[in-house]
């Protein structure tokens, strides 16, 4: 295993802003900066052990902070997801949100964490290297309550497990909701309609037509949700007549109630070409599946993002939850510790 720490650019105070790379004994490798505490490359092996980055990602700290580049790889907070009508309740006070996403707050509001330099720490161990990044947000930030102070720990195996945990205390009551945007390509190039997808979940939550959630939770059989067993991004495309809500996103754009409890196995994709398979293990009640039908960008390289460039898989809280009392809280108490951890594994199949 090793540790590189290199300069990446200045964010738009003039601080500079560092790319950090775990390489570990196989040669793959993991990179993230401390702006937005991005990840912003994955490169892993296929079956021919010929590797490529299968992570969407920029070249400099400007395009990371231009207002609409996907969210490409950033740390989400304070609120991932949306919140409907910009405003939630909480100790009977009624908070108000930057109204991003028509008249909705999405993924934290106008800067949320992705635009935030970030502090960090590096740690070398026998079983793998990390990066932990902290970053303290003010009271009223985004219309948030609270101090709260936020660190997500990368962590890169032998195995091609990148692994985040996420930790955050506030000096008040506040809501949380953390996830990571990274967009993935196991191709390492062009679109992922051939990729096979498969989601450990039989319900989606119930959203309207600006993707806020109803409250209740619906059942994916005989749908184009439907992902209990393998099936390709590109004949999932082809039924998009066949259900409003998915027609009218254009692909997916829908959160998965995952099955059962506690750290778990939440998604499976791969990648019939290279052979190369990621599974996705989370803690948390939810996933957002993302088909990147979005996007519009030139990427590393050079590479021009357009629609399907990339899948997005963000385990997190379910949409809304501080408005919808059926789902399960997002509420963190002030002086206690949230935890959760995210793997995202790497291999061929």
């Amino acid at each position: 295993m090793s540790i590189a720490i290199t300069p990446f650019g200045k964010n738009n105070e003039g601080r500079q802003v560092d790319k950090i790379t775990l390489t570990n004994a196989k040669g793959s490798s993991a990179s993230f900066i401390n702006y937005g505490a991005h990840i912003v490359s994955i490169i892993v092996p296929d079956k021919e052990g010929i590797f490529a980055d299968v992570c969407l990602g920029y070249d400099s700290v400007e395009d990371y902070g231009r207002p609409r580049n996907g969210h490409i790889g950033s740390t989400v907070g304070r609120y991932a997801n949306r919140i409907g009508g910009a405003k939630f309740e909480l100790n009977g006070i009624e908070y108000h949100l930057p109204a991003n996403d028509g008249k909705n707050c999405l993924h934290g509001g106008m800067d949320g964490f992705r635009r935030k330099l970030w502090s960090y720490d590096v740690k070398e161990a026998s079983e793998c290297d990390s990066v932990t990044m902290t970053y303290v947000s003010p009271d009223g930030e985004e219309g948030f309550p609270g101090t709260l102070t936020t660190t997500v720990t990368f962590t890169f195996d032998d195995n091609n497990r990148l692994g985040i945990r996420y930790e955050a205390v506030s000096d008040a009551d506040t809501v949380i909701n953390f996830t990571n945007h990274a967009y993935f390509n196991l191709a390492g190039e062009g679109d992922t309609l051939a990729h096979l997808l498969k989601i450990e979940a039989d319900e989606i939550t119930e959203v309207d037509e600006e993707l806020i959630p109803t409250g209740w939770f619906a059942q994916i059989k005989e749908t184009p949700y439907d992902l209990r067993s393998f099936k390709s991004h590109r004949d999932c495309l082809k039924e998009r007549r066949n259900h409003p809500a998915f027609d009218r996103a254009d692909g997916f754009d829908v959160n998965y109630v995952i099955n059962g409890e506690g750290f778990r196995l939440a998604a499976t994709v791969r990648e019939p070409n290279s052979r190369r398979e990621m599974t996705v293990e989370t803690d948390q009640p939810g996933i957002q599946l993302y088909s990147g039908q979005g996007l519009k960008a030139t990427g590393k390289g050079g590479a021009a993002y357009g629609p399907y460039a990339g899948i997005a898989l963000e385990t997190q809280h379910h949409p809304d939850s501080v408005n919808q009392p059926a789902f399960e809280s997002t509420v963190l108490r002030k002086g206690e510790t949230f935890c959760s951890e995210t793997v995202y594994a790497f291999g061929v199949y």
